[in-house]
C-alpha cells in the first residue's frame, strides 16, 4: 500500500454511520480505506456503515489461539432491485490475497513472514466467511482492482 494515510474520517452524513462518533470515530489506516470511507458516506444506496465495528473470533494458525478479527467495514445497502444487502469487507493489496511465493533472492526470514501473514489472513478470512454465512450476509476482498487505483 505504499506510504500509509491515516487519520479520523468526520462523515458527511453522521446519521448512516453505524458506531459511536464521538467515543470512536472511524479511523482510515490507508489511503485506500479513506476511498473506501467517502464513498461509503456519500453513496445514495449504502443506508449504513460501519469501520472495524464487527469483530470475529478466529483461531491463528500460529499459536493455535483465539484472536479478534476487526474486519475493515460492515455496509448494509440497497440493490438495483430494491433489496437489502449486507457485506462484511476488508482491503487488501491484490498481492496479499494470494500464497505467497518464494522469489529467487527472497531471504528465508523475509519468505516465512509472508507466510505466516498469509496463514493468519487466511484463518481471518475463512472465520469472516463462515460468520458471515450463518448472519446471510456476504464477505468480499477488496483490492486495488475493486477500487479503481
Amino acid at each position: 500500500m505504499g506510504k500509509y494515510k491515516q487519520g479520523i474520517f468526520k462523515p458527511k452524513f453522521k446519521a448512516k454511520y453505524k458506531g459511536n462518533l464521538a467515543k470512536n470515530p472511524p479511523v482510515y489506516r490507508s489511503s485506500w480505506e479513506l476511498k473506501v470511507m467517502l464513498k461509503l458516506d456519500d453513496h445514495p444506496d449504502v443506508l449504513e456503515w460501519s469501520s472495524e465495528g464487527i469483530v470475529i473470533p478466529y483461531r491463528s494458525p500460529v499459536d493455535n489461539k483465539i484472536h479478534r478479527y476487526f474486519v475493515d467495514f460492515y455496509i448494509k445497502l440497497k440493490n438495483k432491485n430494491g433489496e437489502i444487502n449486507t457485506l462484511v469487507v476488508e482491503v487488501k493489496p491484490f498481492k496479499e490475497t494470494m500464497p505467497p511465493v518464494k522469489k529467487k533472492n527472497m531471504r528465508e526470514k523475509r519468505f516465512l513472514q509472508e507466510v505466516f501473514t498469509w496463514g493468519v489472513n487466511e484463518a481471518k478470512w475463512n472465520a469472516a466467511r463462515e460468520w458471515c454465512k450463518k448472519k446471510n450476509y456476504k464477505f468480499e476482498i477488496w483490492t486495488e482492482k475493486d477500487l479503481g487505483i
